[in-house]
């Protein structure tokens, strides 16, 4: 909105009770309630201006100021939620709908209070559902039957993202790509896709079932599955494990058996490696996953967390499986790419471990990141090989810091880590845990910028009453209140049903001088603010 009348007299406190406008200078103007009137063709006013009286208390506006604010700390902090063999959630798959939820709230609750800012929840273990799907059936760890659904009826994925956005937790969905049946998924019903696509499904030599990764129409089907959770979900982030091609030794050593597509690729004239072209399958399948999510919703993430290491030797010392090729995983390549938004490589080694040290493989994989995509590794917190678990995490967490500067995170495996051991979470809140973080922004996805907030505040006593809106609250995930005692600014981040809050004038015998607000979005991007002092 733009002001075409300088000359005005200025009327404290009206134009703020009658604009929407944000405020963006240092100097905020007011303009009294009047009969509109072209600038440039001033009209006699026929009858008296009614004044109309505010509804809202308003402070007079020389007390909106432009002023500098503290940064907010920013750090990525997830954990795994596994229902593959129920792991994690649900713990068993008996549960009545009302146990699995108060599981799922009891999840939550502790990562919020823990001060972390996003669960990893697993909805597709292996061609299965936790949530109402058209193209999968209902998965066996949710109910104890493939194809049989929750009752009463409920969407555990609806739940597990209402109930996540609620506490200010982004909900990261997992997905295993390409298992189509677990040897703890219970028997192969019709319903399964084993049978449903038994023509791009084969059977390995441990029992599971897997996609033929091949097979044009196993991408086909993979897609479609991600791009309906996409589009009909609010999710924050799409995320893949570790699993492409199976490990060998869950088909005991023996090669994948996809005879019938390699040849077919032979037939058609192809000329890679038989190793080349799996990989080749794979990464064109990551390229098109990391596009549709995009190209669906372009605020939705795509994560990884791959293998740990990509080969032995890289970097020099490092030894162990190598995915590229066992898992035919040339996740090297997607990072150089920047087929992903974030990259969690699964480090479940200790510091001092030989031939798969920590801080030599984060290095590498940074030195890998040529895209300057997100780099959060995952932590071995549940059963990570060292006599004290809650300092090798810890430490690990402060060596990410390190090397990751800015842009730090992780993952925990898995939440069970986090209460399994008693002093684990004791460790995190009161060490690298203590305050609560952002998550760090990710610039190469666009956002539409947040409009400034405005911001209220009234005498209460020995409080003062601040309440805050935004016009386009639609799009903000989170807010940011600042409070200054005796010229010193304190932060706090605010879950989005946070409106008001009762700011006492002294603490610990310092006067509250000024209080500001800021809106957050769901990537992480702050608004400006709008300041106010407080006399």
């Amino acid at each position: 909105m733009k002001m075409n009348i300088i000359k005005l007299t200025v009327l404290a406190g009206v134009f703020a009770s009658y604009t929407s406008c944000s405020v963006q200078n240092n100097t905020v103007k007011t303009t009294p309630a009047k009969n509109t009137s072209k600038p440039n063709n001033p009209v006699k006013p026929k009858d008296p201006v009614t004044t109309v009286k505010p509804v809202t208390p308003v402070p007079p506006a020389d007390e909106n100021f432009r002023t500098v604010l503290p940064e907010v700390k920013r750090e990525f902090r997830g954990a795994w939620i596994a229902s593959v063999a129920n792991i994690n959630w649900p713990s068993r798959n008996n549960l009545t709908v009302d146990q699995q939820k108060a599981e799922a709230i009891s999840m939550l609750d502790m990562l919020k209070d823990n001060n972390f800012n996003a669960a990893i929840f697993q909805i597709r273990p292996s061609a299965d559902a936790l949530y109402t799907s058209n193209i999968e059936p209902w998965s066996y760890f949710l109910t104890g039957q493939t194809g049989t659904a929750p009752y009463p009826n409920y969407d555990p994925l609806q739940f597990w993202i209402e109930e996540a956005h609620k506490r200010g937790l982004e909900l990261h969905v997992w997905l295993n790509p390409y298992r189509a049946h677990h040897t703890n998924g219970g028997a192969v019903n019709s319903l399964s896709m084993v049978n449903k696509l038994s023509d791009i499904v084969v059977r390995l030599k441990n029992g599971m079932y897997w996609f033929d990764p091949a097979n044009p129409k196993t991408q086909g089907h993979v897609s479609n599955v991600v791009k309906d959770i996409v589009k009909r979900y609010d999710i924050d982030a799409i995320h893949f494990d570790d699993y492409f091609y199976p490990y060998a030794t869950y088909n005991r050593g023996a090669d994948f058996p996809d005879n019938a597509t390699w040849n077919e690729y032979l037939r058609n004239g192809g000329t890679l490696s038989r190793a080349d072209w799996r990989r080749d399958n794979v990464n064109k399948f990551v390229e098109r996953i990391y596009k549709e999510i995009h190209a669906e919703k372009d605020y939705v993430k795509f994560g990884i967390s791959p293998f740990g290491i990509w080969k032995p030797g890289y970097p020099a010392g490092i030894v162990g499986s190598s995915q590229y090729d066992e898992l035919y995983a040339d996740a090297k390549l997607w990072l150089n790419k920047g087929w992903v938004d974030y990259f969690s490589p699964q480090l479940y080694w200790p510091i001092d471990a030989q031939g798969q040290g920590f801080e030599a493989l984060l290095n590498w994989w940074k030195s890998e990141n040529t895209m300057n995509r997100h780099l959060w590794p995952g932590l071995n917190t549940v059963e990570i090989k060292v006599s004290d678990r809650p300092t090798e995490i810890k430490n690990q967490i402060q060596i990410s810091r390190q090397v990751l500067k800015n842009d730090a995170g992780e993952i925990h495996w898995s939440i069970a880590g986090l209460t399994k051991n008693a002093n684990m979470l004791p460790t995190l809140k009161n060490g690298p845990y203590s305050e609560k973080a952002l998550v760090p922004k990710t610039p190469w996805i666009k956002a539409v910028p947040l409009q400034t907030p405005t911001l209220f505040t009234a005498d209460n006593g020995s409080f003062v009453q601040a309440s805050w809106s935004a016009k386009n609250i639609g799009n903000v995930f989170q807010w940011i209140l600042f409070t200054q005692y005796d010229g010193v600014w304190e932060t706090e981040i605010l879950t989005l049903d946070n409106l008001s809050r009762d700011i006492p004038k002294s603490k610990g015998g310092r006067k509250l001088n000024a209080v500001a607000i800021k809106a957050v979005d769901r990537l992480g991007n702050e608004s400006d603010y709008m300041a106010r002092k407080i006399k």
